[in-house]
């Protein structure tokens, strides 16, 4: 709701007595201020997204508003991970490997096991983590390597392929499964991608079902407002609460 209009004293003609006319000083409102003569109050208010979600993903997105703006793109240049919960089903393929695709082939899924599962994502996150080191352009026999890695800090501080730094199955209950994947630089077309390659690793095939984004850098579930939830109130507070973790989180990566 807007405030109320400032007022201000205008001395008005009044009828008196004897037909005379008087002036009586009154209070009103300012009209300069009216929204129908000044405008939206917040037509200059800029909002900027973060790392962006297609239309078949859900969970955290970030958005910043005014000076905002500015500290996605620091909390960009950290190059922090992301985590996602992704839901998987043996036994399709489809064109673009989601649970909604066009249906390419139907295949067995009886011989899967966790354990087979299980074998497929250590080799996953044993590739990925080579990249990892390739891309973050450290000599890991350096004591800087080494400072870096107590602070959790290895990472490719620039454009680099989509890297999986970890990776475990949550849930397993054939033909449906349920993952959790830590990420650098990813698309969610890339993760629906990578249920389809373990499928195939698995001598069978697989479509993805769900792509949940649960954290992004340092924006958790937590700090996600839902739709029902975006009022100014709401707002205002979540600016609030997450302002010190970011600027700290800045400070500790950026310096």
């Amino acid at each position: 709701p807007g405030r109320p209009p400032p007022q201000r004293v205008r001395f008005l003609p009044t009828p008196g007595h004897d037909g005379a006319t008087e002036l009586v000083p009154t209070m009103v409102p300012v009209l300069a201020e009216h929204p129908l003569v000044r405008g939206p109050r917040f037509r200059r208010l800029k909002i900027g997204a973060g790392h962006r979600l297609d239309v078949k993903a859900s969970g955290v997105f970030v958005l910043g508003i005014g000076h905002g703006n500015k500290l996605l793109t620091d909390l960009y240049n950290c190059h922090l991970s992301k985590v996602y919960t992704v839901g998987g089903l043996f036994g399709k393929a489809t064109d673009d490997f989601s649970d909604t695709g066009t249906l390419v082939e139907k295949t067995t899924f009886d011989h899967i096991t966790r354990e087979k599962l299980e074998r497929v994502l250590a080799v996953i996150q044993g590739t990925n983590h080579k990249a990892l080191l390739m891309h973050s352009n450290i000599d890991m026999k350096t004591q800087e390597a080494y400072e870096l890695a107590v602070r959790g800090l290895i990472r490719p501080m620039g454009k680099s392929p989509p890297i999986i730094t970890a990776v475990r199955c949550l849930q397993f209950a054939p033909p449906e499964f349920q993952l959790e994947l830590h990420c650098l630089h990813e698309t969610q077309q890339y993760l629906r991608k990578v249920v389809h390659e373990i499928g195939l690793e698995l001598k069978s095939s697989a479509v993805c079902t769900q792509v949940r984004r649960t954290r992004d850098g340092v924006f958790t579930l937590d700090d996600a407002l839902l739709r029902s939830q975006w009022n100014l109130q709401n707002i205002r507070n979540a600016i609030w609460s997450c302002q010190v973790k970011v600027q700290a989180e800045i400070e500790r990566t950026l310096g």
